[in-house]
């Protein structure tokens, strides 16, 4: 007898192969395809997927959940779209290995608006300690790779300098370290101090210690070079794939809101890329709006020194005025705020910078200001950050993924947190057929296991680990938009992780069968 027995659906496998029908068996956490009539065949469970597609669960190579799924195990927001599998520790941004508990307190805070806080005190240090407090407490698997923040913070500190030699070795000891227990590879998010101090030589040679143990390069590029030329930034990221010789991935990649140039010098450059050799993938996530913590439209001279250095400025007149005249106006203008944690900031959860600044008959800059030091600097913003004209081409792009960059708190967080991916399902394929559903699928499934290393998940063969999707492809819908994004999809009426029901007909069972998938260890 099998645990689970799923008959009658239309398989559609993660390869982008077209789908088949046959009957999905799992036993443990693993998967077995049965074509035939299975009637025969017992099971102490029986989904009847009539009408359904069954495929592997969602990969999400973008989450910022890694201490918000701690305090929320259940992680109904992300389980409920699909996702299986989420990769954290991006942008730059992760929260092992440290020195001190001093020190990784001061970095959660620095990145309070971004990634949120743990609910306990965060008790580890290293990558090792940090992986096993997703083992079997959490919904959904964890894969972890390394920003070069904390890599940076332990070779050099927190000021804009470059690394001495001596400090080189430090971080490439630090990134073999990470890597050996577990980590998948090396992020950076290039907007974000201290990570943004490392400059492109530096950035190449940590990325060929990551290469020489099987990882690859997860970036957010640097802003700061578009005054160099419109793809500069992206240039950077191919740049240092060629000297490091390192898989390059180039994270929520996309044609800005104010659409400079074409959507096709984006494609171009990653097209380039592979034609030249280089192993150069990208994701994008599926709806115009982008999401982050709003410190990081601040200067970068009033971070130089970790968070205590930014308090400082925002109490300081004259730091005040400084940063009021280099903050670009569309910081101001088109950032909607969300997560106020004080109860007289309420009121402007959801809301306008500006109108925020009309309500408190403030200046915008000194409203956002004063809100930062109140709220401790855990403000996180929505904006108008991607061309909606173009971004079916990227969706539809044979060399992207689909992910998320969900940031899960606030009372008005970024639809995609909770739409990234029934959106594909239900308006790119159904509606508006910018691609097939099998490539869609693959796109979230196979593709991203792919470009991880996940040896097992991904695809539905014999002998993959059962994360599974059922869904219903005609009627899979999300509801969340910007100004009501809470909402869970409708039409995913199960998800399996590890051979147990997470969802079950779209209601959380309360299971929680995630854990670490951890780099060069069987899982």
């Amino acid at each position: 007898m099998v645990d689970l027995k799923i008959e009658h659906g239309q398989v559609i496998d993660g390869s982008g192969s077209p789908g088949f029908f046959a009957t999905v068996l799992v036993e443990g956490e693993t998967v077995s395809i049965f074509r035939g009539d299975s009637s025969h065949i017992e099971a102490a469970r029986v989904i009847d997927a009539e009408g359904c597609v069954v495929c592997p669960g969602f990969i999400d190579l973008h989450s910022h959940a890694g201490l918000t799924i701690l305090g929320e195990p259940h992680h109904d927001p992300k389980v409920r779209q699909g996702v299986t599998t989420e990769l954290v520790g991006i942008d730059g941004i992760s929260h092992a290995p440290f020195k001190t508990q001093e020190e990784l307190h001061r970095y959660i805070w620095l990145d309070s608006g971004l990634n949120g806080y743990p609910p306990m005190p965060a008790d580890w240090l290293t990558v090792a300690e940090l992986l096993s407090k997703y083992d079997n407490t959490v919904a959904i698997n964890i894969a972890y790779i390394l920003g070069n923040a904390p890599v940076r913070i332990w070779g050099v500190g927190w000021n804009d300098r470059p690394a001495t030699d001596a400090e080189m070795e430090d971080m490439k000891a630090v990134i073999r370290e990470a890597m050996e227990e577990g980590a998948w590879g090396l992020s950076t998010g290039l907007d974000y101090p201290p990570g943004s101090y490392a400059d492109t030589a530096e950035l190449a040679e940590l990325s060929a210690v990551t290469a020489s143990l099987g990882g690859f390069y997860h970036t957010h590029t640097r802003a700061s070079l578009r005054s160099q030329g419109l793809m500069a930034p992206w240039e950077e990221s191919l740049e240092i794939g060629r000297r490091s010789g390192c898989p390059i991935h180039l994270t929520h990649y996309r044609q800005s809101a104010q659409g400079s140039g074409s959507h096709l010098d984006y494609l171009g450059l990653v097209e380039r890329g592979r034609d030249e050799g280089l192993d150069v993938t990208f994701d994008c996530y599926t709806y115009p709006y982008s999401g982050t913590t709003i410190t990081i439209g601040l200067p970068h001279w009033a971070k130089d020194g970790g968070p205590e250095r930014l308090m400082a400025a925002l109490r300081d007149a004259d730091d005040r005025e400084r940063m009021k005249r280099e903050v670009l106006p569309e910081r101001l203008e088109n950032n909607w705020l969300t997560n106020f944690t004080q109860p007289q900031n309420k009121q402007y959860d959801g809301r306008l910078i500006t109108d925020i600044g009309e309500m408190r008959g403030q200046d915008p800059a000194d409203a956002l200001f004063d809100l930062l030091l109140e709220e401790n600097l855990g403000i996180s913003t929505v904006g108008l950050g991607t061309n909606p004209q173009t971004l079916p081409a990227f969706v539809s792009h044979p060399y992207g993924m689909i992910a998320s960059d969900a940031i899960l708190f606030g009372e008005y967080p970024n639809p995609r947190t909770y739409g990234c991916f029934p959106i594909v399902l239900a308006e790119f394929v159904r509606a508006e057929k910018h691609l097939r559903l099998p490539e869609a699928i693959r796109k979230m499934t196979s593709f991203p296991a792919q470009r991880l290393g996940l040896a097992n998940r991904g695809l539905l063969r014999d002998g993959f680990k059962a994360d599974i999707v059922v869904f219903n492809p005609d009627t899979v819908k999300t509801y969340a938009t910007r100004e009501d994004p809470r909402h869970y999809p409708v039409g995913i009426e199960y998800v399996i992780v590890n051979g147990r029901i997470v969802i079950n007909q779209g209601d959380n069972t309360g299971a929680l069968p995630g854990r670490s998938l951890r780099r060069g260890r069987p899982d």
